[in-house]
């Protein structure tokens, strides 16, 4: 329970420093170009505000529905629907009122804050705490490769020399980079200690999504059991913690990747799982689960069987490598929609509960800001889509409006509004109803 609560902490905090801030980057510019702003509120105030305070024309408040937030611009068609405002001669203190450059900055202002402040804090990051990677030789026994890798030439065991020709600093990131970046070759390196390129497919990333051969590529593990779970397949099967895992199918298990791989790749819905106990070899027949899992706890044996390094960085050089990470985060970001657009990809969408468990389950400062530096790009990207209530929706009319000359109408816009919630409602309750139906199914 205390990890649940830890991690909505760091949840609740994150969202609204993001949220507040978000609706600052509205607020400031419609205020520098004279545009009223009845309400600025952190959540949603729907029926009634857990605390609201007018200051000048604006009242500050907190709602009690914690979906987001919102700034109410007078003259402005948005999530309030207020008609009766829009059918009253535009003021010269209204939205409506304004040129269209000051609308589309207004508009703008959010998505800004956000891009901004999730590099800001990338460059604090590095510049505080700086960061950890592991290279070629740090990863002591190699990798572990799945069935889509060896398709293309690569073996168990071998270690990532350079990629496109560069020298790769931190080789455990080469599963994302498959997936997000146009990898078009490898450079490994032989147990042998022999070296060979690799081609890469244009669409490796795709393929191993469809494979469900994630992670493409993971440390070799030496290994041991820790704990069996109850009722689980290797419970069922008479598997104990003091048992030594041998082979699994006749083919020897060495490392906990050989132990996935083969899982994988079983073949039939059981396997013959050989292991050693009290000296004598000992064959189980075990059925895993759908998802290749038998039920065990593994822990390792060679603590160094992967080792980082850690790099500090100057003020300058966070500035410069900070701005690359937002960059990178950003484009990698807009990588996922390839997938997300897919049946599968659709299934693995989550809602809060998914962001909550992205926070680790004890405080931890670097990995909060971490988190909330993506988050904020996220939310960036996502209120950028061209969607009728996110901020993209109002930049696409005003670009419309700016190219032809033509304002759309007030009703458009309103008919506009209401689809873009309802739509936008339809896939917040999707993305939860997924936490949900994994919470309760897997």
């Amino acid at each position: 329970m205390i990890v649940i609560l830890i991690k909505a902490a760091q949840l609740f905090l994150s969202l609204s420093i993001l949220i507040v801030l978000h609706e600052l980057g509205h607020f400031i510019p419609s205020k520098i170009f004279g545009a009223r702003v009845e309400k600025f509120y952190l959540f949603f105030d729907v029926k009634f505000s857990l605390f609201k305070k007018k200051i000048g024309d604006t009242v500050y408040g907190i709602g009690w529905l914690p979906l987001g937030g919102y700034v109410k611009i007078a003259g402005m068609i948005d999530e309030s629907m207020d008609k009766e405002q829009m059918a009253l001669p535009p003021q010269p203190w209204e939205f409506r009122s304004k040129p269209t450059w000051q609308r589309l900055i207004i508009m703008l202002g959010g998505v800004t804050v956000n891009f901004i402040l999730g590099f800001l804090i990338y460059m604090m990051i590095l510049f505080v705490w700086g960061t950890d990677f592991a290279s070629k030789d740090d990863v002591k026994y190699g990798f572990g490769v799945t069935k889509t890798m060896e398709q293309y030439g690569f073996q168990q065991g071998d270690k990532i020399v350079s990629v496109d020709g560069k020298p790769y600093q931190d080789v455990t990131a080469i599963t994302s980079h498959l997936l997000f970046r146009n990898i078009k070759e490898i450079e490994v390196e032989r147990l042998s200690g022999a070296k060979e390129t690799l081609t890469i497919p244009e669409d490796i990333g795709t393929q191993l999504f469809e494979a469900g051969d994630l992670p493409a590529m993971t440390p070799r593990m030496p290994f041991e059991l820790d704990s069996i779970v109850p009722d689980s397949p290797a419970d069922k099967a008479g598997l104990l913690v003091s048992d030594k895992v041998l082979y699994i199918n006749g083919t020897e298990v060495n490392y906990l990747s050989d132990l996935s791989y083969l899982l994988k790749n079983k073949g039939a819905d059981a396997i013959d799982l050989v292991v050693e106990r009290d000296g004598v070899n000992k064959t189980l027949k075990l059925t895993p689960d759908p998802d290749f899992m038998m039920g065990v706890v593994s822990k390792t044996t060679d603590p160094d069987y992967i080792k980082f390094n850690h790099r500090d960085y100057t003020f300058g050089e966070s500035i410069t490598e900070g701005a690359s990470l937002g960059y990178w985060t950003i484009k990698d970001y807009l990588g996922q929609f390839k997938y997300i657009f897919t049946k599968k990809g659709a299934a693995q969408v989550g809602g809060f509960a998914a962001i909550g468990n992205m926070f680790p389950p004890t405080w931890n400062w670097k990995a909060f800001w971490a988190i909330t530096a993506f988050l904020s790009i996220m939310l960036g990207v996502l209120n950028l889509l061209p969607i009728p209530a996110l901020d993209g929706g109002h930049v696409m009319f005003l670009l419309y409006e700016m190219i032809s000359g033509r304002k759309p109408g007030d009703k458009f816009m309103e008919y506009a509004q209401l689809v873009g919630f309802i739509l936008l409602i339809g896939l917040v309750l999707f993305a939860n109803g997924n936490d949900i139906y994994k919470a309760i199914f897997e």
